[in-house]
Parts: C-alpha cells; sequence; structure tokens
C-alpha cells in the first residue's frame, strides 16, 4: 500500500522537527522538548518509515545510527589537499610570522587574523552536493584519507541536510572530531565497570571511535564535530572573509566553537593566546593551542602557500601536557580531612610549561587498577593548573627491581591506624583530633556555626592558634587567655576579650552538637541527633560496642508502638475476606500508602518495601521483625558502627573529650523516646528557608528535630513542608513547583507546639 498525502506529510513535519532539535540540541546546546517528547517523535518517524520503505532517504534523522560493518575503509582523493599547519611555540616566533605575513603583503599596519582554539581531536572533510551529505573522509596524508563516511553520519553535530538556502551546489567543510571531557570521563567510567580497557585522553578515544568498522559502535561515543575551514566550492559564493565563512557555516547547522574571535596584530593574538592559555583547563574540550589565520580570504590567496603549509595561517601550541618520566618513589599524604593519598615522586619532567617532580595517585583503587610500581615509566600529564597525575604505565619498560605500592597500616603523620572500609576507595587516618595534619581543618569544623558554634573563630585565627602551637586540639582552645590572643595578628583587646566570652558562651550546647563537632568520620548532623537521642550521654558513647549501633534487622524508623500498630493492622486486613492482595505483588511507597496502614509514613513505607518486597513477605510479619533483637541506631550500618566504636576507643579521642568536660562543656540530658510515635512530627520531613523571626534556622531545625521532624537540607517530592522566612529563593520556589505545601512564621509556630497545620 502506498502512503497517503497525509502520512507523506507528517513523515517530513516529523523529520523538520526532529531535525530542529537536533541542532538546538547537539550544535545550539539549547535543548527545546524534554527527551520523552523526543523520543516520541523519533518513535513515530520510525514506525511510518518501517511501514512505508520507500520513503527512507539517507538525510532521515532515523538513518543516523545503523547500517552493517564493513571489512575495510576505501580511499578518498581530497579534491584540495588538506594541508598542515606551521607551529610556533613562543611569542618570538608568533612576532616573526607576523613580519612575514605584512612584509609578503607589502602592509604597514596591522593584519586582523581569526583566532580559534586548536582542538585535539582528528581532522575530517565533510563533502555535500546540493546540500545533501555524500561523503566523509579522514585528513590521512593530505592527499588522500580514509572513507568514513558511514560513521560521520553517527554524529549528531553533523548535519546530513545542510539547513537554510543559498549553499553551493558542491560545498567541502573541514573540521575537527573531538570528544569533550565529560563525555570521555562517562566513556571511561563504564568501561572500568564491564572490566574492558580504558582510553588515554579524549584525542585517542576519538580517533579510535570515528575509525570503528561498525557504525554502531561509533554512535554510542559521545563524539562532536567543529569545523574550522572549507575546502572545494562550486557552483556557489562564500564571504570573503574567513570570520565570516564561519558565520555562514553555523547558519547552515554546523557547530563553530565559541570562542572564535576576530584579533588585530600580534598584540591581540598574544593576548588571545594567554587568555585562552588560563581558561584551558575550563573548556569542555581538550586543546593543545591557538589557531591565527589571515582573516581576509583574498590576502590569503595572496599569501599562498609554502610545501605542505599556508603562509597565512599559525598554529601557536601549548607547551606539552603529557611527557615520560620515571617513578622514583611512592609517599602517602595525609589530608586535612584525614584522606590518604598516594604521591608519585618523580624523576623531574619539563610538562605543560613547568618542571614536574610529583604528580598525584589519587587513591589505592587507582594505583591498583593502573598497576603503578616505584620503577616503573610513565606517562605523566599536566593540564593547566591542575595537579598533575600519572595517565598510565608503560609495563614493557618495567625493570626486574620494580616494587609494588603498599597502602601503610599507620599514618604518616600520627601514626594512627589508616582505615580503608570494604568498597571504598579512599583510605583514611583514623587519628581524628590528634592528626597534626587534620589539626586546622579538625578545630575550624568544631567551631562552626552548626557545630559548637563559636563566634569569631574564623579561619585566618585559627590558623594563627595552631602555627603558634597555642592549640593543638579542640580542648586548648577553652584555655586560651584575652593576653594570648591578644598578641595575634590584628587582633586587639577588645577582639580577644570578645573571642573569650563566645568561647565560654559556646560551652552550654546540645549533646548533637556536641558529638558532631567532634568530627566523628561520617557523623553528619542527623546521625549525631540520633546517637544523642539514643545515649543521651557522651560516656556511654565512650564505652559503645557494634552491637549497641547497629541491633538487629528491624526497619529503620519503626519502633515498637509503629510495629504493634502495623502488625495489628496487617492481622485484621489479612482475616478479612476478599481483601488479601496475591502474594507476588511487589510493595512500594504508593501501594503501602493506598493501604492506610496507621503511623505507616512515606519514609517508614519506603523502609518498609526494601525489608519486605512482596505481600507475601509482609502478611506474615511480627513485631520483632520490624524493630530487630537489638538496639539498633537509625541509619547506622556496619561499616559506620567500626568508624564510631574505633573513634571512641582512641585514648587520645577520649583524653580531649574529658579535657572538653573539665573546662565546662555541658548540655541538657533529654528525655528518651521509647518510639518515634510518642514525637508529634515524627515521619514529616521539613526544609527551612529564608530569615525567620525572633529564631535562628539552627534554632529552628534544633527544636523541630527534638519533635521528631527530619529537617533537610533540600527540597524533594519527599517535603511535607517548606518554612518560609523573608527573602526565601530557590527552595521556595522549587517547593511551588513541586506542590510542597509552604508555611509562613506562623505555621512554624504551630509546628514548634507540636501540632501539624492543616489536620
Amino acid at each position: 500500500m502506498k502512503p497517503s498525502k497525509a502520512i507523506f506529510a507528517e513523515v517530513i513535519r516529523l523529520r523538520g522537527e526532529i531535525e530542529q532539535h537536533n541542532h538546538r540540541y547537539y550544535v545550539l546546546d539549547e535543548p527545546s522538548v524534554p527527551d520523552a517528547e523526543y523520543d516520541r517523535l523519533m518513535r513515530r518517524l520510525r514506525e511510518i518509515e518501517a511501514e512505508y520503505p520507500e520513503l527512507v532517504t539517507p538525510d532521515s534523522p532515523s538513518q543516523r545510527v545503523g547500517g552493517s560493518a564493513i571489512s575495510a575503509f576505501g580511499e578518498i582523493r581530497h579534491a584540495v589537499p588538506m594541508l598542515s599547519l606551521d607551529n610556533c611555540f613562543d611569542g618570538g616566533e608568533l612576532a616573526d610570522f607576523d613580519r612575514r605575513v605584512r612584509a609578503r603583503l607589502g602592509k604597514d599596519g596591522d593584519v586582523d587574523y581569526s583566532a580559534e582554539p586548536k582542538l585535539d581531536g582528528l581532522a575530517v572533510s565533510l563533502r555535500y552536493e546540493q546540500g545533501q551529505l555524500v561523503q566523509g573522509a579522514t585528513r590521512g596524508d593530505g592527499s588522500t584519507g580514509e572513507d568514513v563516511t558511514h560513521n560521520v553520519r553517527t554524529i549528531p553535530s553533523i548535519p546530513l541536510k545542510l539547513r537554510g538556502s543559498g549553499w553551493p551546489d558542491v560545498l567541502e567543510v573541514r573540521g575537527e572530531v573531538v570528544m569533550p571531557k565529560a563525555g570521555f570521563e562517562k566513556l571511561n567510567a563504564l568501561a572500568r565497570e564491564r572490566g574492558e580497557k580504558t582510553f588515554v585522553n579524549p584525542r585517542n578515544a576519538a580517533a579510535g571511535s570515528l575509525r570503528q568498522l561498525d557504525p554502531r559502535i561509533t554512535a554510542q561515543r559521545p563524539l562532536a564535530m567543529y569545523c574550522y575551514a572549507i575546502g572545494e566550492v562550486r557552483g556557489g559564493e562564500m564571504p570573503d572573509r574567513h570570520s565570516a565563512v564561519l558565520v555562514r557555516l553555523a547558519e547552515w547547522g554546523f557547530k563553530v566553537s565559541p570562542e572564535v574571535r576576530v584579533v588585530r596584530g600580534v598584540q591581540g593574538c598574544t593576548a588571545f593566546h594567554e587568555d585562552i592559555g588560563r581558561r584551558r583547563a575550563e573548556l569542555p574540550m581538550d586543546i593543545d593551542g591557538v589557531v591565527f589565520k589571515v582573516d581576509s580570504r583574498a590576502q590569503q590567496t595572496e599569501l599562498g602557500f609554502v610545501a605542505r603549509a599556508p603562509r597565512w595561517a599559525i598554529a601557536y601550541k601549548f607547551p606539552a601536557q603529557e611527557e615520560l618520566t620515571e617513578v622514583q618513589a611512592v609517599e602517602f599524604q595525609v589530608g586535612r580531612t584525614g584522606a590518604i593519598t598516594p604521591v608519585a615522586r618523580l624523576k623531574p619532567v619539563f610538562v605543560g610549561g613547568v618542571t614536574v617532580s610529583n604528580a598525584t595517585l589519587h587513591n589505592m583503587d587507582e594505583v591498583e587498577r593502573k598497576d603503578v610500581h616505584v620503577g616503573d615509566t610513565v606517562i605523566v600529564r599536566r593540564a593547566g593548573d591542575v595537579i598533575p597525575e600519572v595517565v598510565r604505565v608503560l609495563p614493557e619498560r618495567r625493570p626486574a627491581t620494580a616494587q609494588a605500592v603498599v597502602l601503610p597500616e599507620v599514618c604518616p603523620v600520627c601514626g594512627s591506624a589508616v582505615v580503608r572500609p570494604d568498597g571504598e576507595a579512599v583510605a583514611r587516618c583514623s587519628g581524628g583530633l590528634f592528626c597534626a595534619a587534620q589539626r586546622k581543618e579538625a578545630i575550624k569544623h568544631f567551631a562552626g556555626r552548626r557545630a559548637m558554634d563559636i563566634e569569631g573563630l574564623g579561619d585566618k585565627l585559627v590558623d594563627q592558634l595552631v602555627e603558634q602551637e597555642l592549640v593543638r586540639d579542640p580542648a586548648d582552645l577553652f584555655a586560651l587567655t584575652v593576653d594570648q590572643i591578644a598578641g595575634l595578628d590584628r587582633m586587639g583587646r577588645k577582639s580577644a576579650e570578645n573571642l573569650v566570652a563566645a568561647l565560654n558562651a559556646s560551652k552550654q550546647t546540645t549533646l548533637a552538637r556536641f558529638l558532631f563537632a567532634l568530627g566523628v568520620m561520617g557523623i553528619g548532623e542527623t546521625l549525631a541527633q540520633a546517637l544523642a537521642d539514643h545515649f543521651r550521654d557522651v560516656h556511654a558513647l565512650l564505652e559503645v560496642r557494634l552491637e549497641d549501633l547497629i541491633g538487629g534487622e528491624g526497619v529503620v524508623g519503626i519502633g515498637p508502638k509503629s510495629a504493634q500498630a502495623i502488625v495489628e493492622y496487617m492481622n485484621r486486613y489479612v482475616a478479612a475476606p476478599g481483601d488479601a492482595l496475591a502474594d507476588d505483588t511487589m510493595l512500594n511507597a504508593d501501594v503501602l500508602g493506598a493501604l492506610n496502614i496507621p503511623q505507616l509514613t512515606a519514609t517508614r513505607a519506603d523502609a518498609l518495601a526494601a525489608r519486605f518486597p512482596t505481600w507475601g513477605a509482609l502478611k506474615r510479619v511480627q513485631v520483632e521483625d520490624l524493630v530487630g533483637g537489638g538496639t539498633r541506631v537509625a541509619g547506622i550500618g556496619a561499616v559506620l558502627a567500626e568508624q564510631i566504636v574505633g573513634f571512641f576507643a582512641q585514648r587520645h579521642n577520649r583524653e580531649i573529650i574529658e579535657r572538653l568536660l573539665q573546662a565546662g562543656v555541658t548540655w541538657a540530658v533529654s528525655t528518651p523516646n521509647a518510639d518515634s510515635g510518642a514525637q508529634p512530627l515524627a515521619g514529616i520531613t521539613l526544609v527551612l528557608t529564608g530569615t525567620l523571626v525572633g529564631i535562628s534556622r539552627n534554632e529552628a531545625k534544633d527544636a523541630l528535630q527534638a519533635l521528631g521532624a527530619k529537617v533537610a537540607g533540600s527540597v524533594s517530592r519527599n517535603t511535607r513542608f517548606v518554612i518560609a522566612g523573608a527573602e526565601a529563593g530557590s527552595k521556595l520556589t522549587k517547593a511551588e513547583n513541586l506542590g510542597v505545601t509552604v508555611l509562613d512564621q506562623a505555621g512554624l509556630e504551630t509546628l514548634l507546639r507540636g501540632e501539624i497545620p492543616g489536620t
């Protein structure tokens, strides 16, 4: 059956819409529709083309991916040779190039140059006839390249049909196929997950992707093409300036570097090179220099060519970013948060414009993945101001004396045990408050607004206190005198008196704040509050055991009273005739919510469904299945429990805590709650934003948490209320977009009375 006029018209419309969306997404970086709408359009187009194969055309967006693999690449001879560029490496060579250009043109004044980044990818040539893509080729030897037509068709930023009008009958467009940095990282991450070989750098990844014999593989790679020149042109005219040619190509649907500029004279070239050099690491693609071309095409013709390079263009290269060197040793540095980072000590090598003698190895997972040994020959990379790193090892050059890298058992700074939990890449010093490498950061955290909230104790002052050895740990803060503080840089006597007063005021706190201030690895504000609610006394934590933290296998957030109510409801529901669900019915928060089980909030429903995924598993539930066999603390698993127990077991941490208590740090002892049902706001997630009246956000947070609420830092669909004070910002906007109930000051006061607005 032949397609009707209506079907034909629909195909034309669909192709036009899809190409418009492709152009906005892949070329302009301005997506215009959600992915679901794009998928719907493409699905409909493919349905029609499957039913009416005679409607399929080479320029249909459905044809970007597909086709069978080929056995080898053919050869294509370039109608206009793809020449290389001469290089220069310093300002003097650039000035010589400019002087030669002006001399050959007989020009005394400055020349206008078109300037753009030199992309580090694979050069290609695209041939269009009557606006249709008919051929794609690599540079090859400049005269003959490989036929990669089947692969370039899969790259979304390459138009299969030119946009607009006025293009020549034959147009050859040249550019660079690259793999953006973000796409390169995702591609390598996926390869690591699959246990496959990773690419060394984005350039190799782009070249390897474009030279696949199977175009379906190329289609899966995150490639883009930026055009920078034209070759053969027949049956049409192009603008008389190179910069205008690039504008015209952009109008016809090609991606052009947004960094292209027209600059004047050698001074303009130098300034552009310096600007791009400063921003090199921030650009989305790897570049290895800047290209300058005489902007006037008439002047280009007048200047002509020499050997295999044009006289009117030059590449001002950046210093090499990768070099070979040797690993002479591997040492372990301790970061301010306790992270243990292996660092390669290298045979000095000039790379990226500087002499490099050290390079990060990130963590032991990376050391093992790259198989780094002391004595290895390695490729080291430095990009801009980024810390140099070892990219890969050359195992074929490994000497017999090479030694494997071993993680130390104790911290090289303080001698505390090094902890590397199973499944985690980062190893850490467990010394915490005791470790000198972590000392400044630990004290800054201790004094922070959400911890002990010591007003006036800023970062620079902490730096001075530690460097002058007035403070070695947080307990030393409370022994400081006015005279000691007043003797520091930019600290007068009045400021010193104010700080001592602030230190004394901070001694009256809460147990949750105190525990958070200690900086126990893995303990944030929420878990600090859970520990405070559970133990109520820091001395109990000093004797804590693993079984005190992880208990049995109960459901997080469900206590004895809630468990009893749920079990009683289940018994009644299952016994009711005709109401039972099928045993294999999968459970989630929505299904459980529809059952109206008492005291089952959305958060508890999520946890319950995770523990009992089917109706058959849930209908036989007992109280002990829900609350567990021990005294579990919500949110603490085995690994975190070991970290907590280890922290409070260490002698130096115990001594610091005792000294803090002796200094007068204290808090009111809270009354325990046997079940979260005794807390009127249990199971309710809140978000605070804006400036409140008569109470700070931190004070409001503490009070709401004491009533059982969870106070989150961001708005989601699980948020019950957003409390918005004056000058509320993006959180209020997101709440309105998601339909979350927004409360004002009066609503906050209702919550603080333990009442839920609207009930």
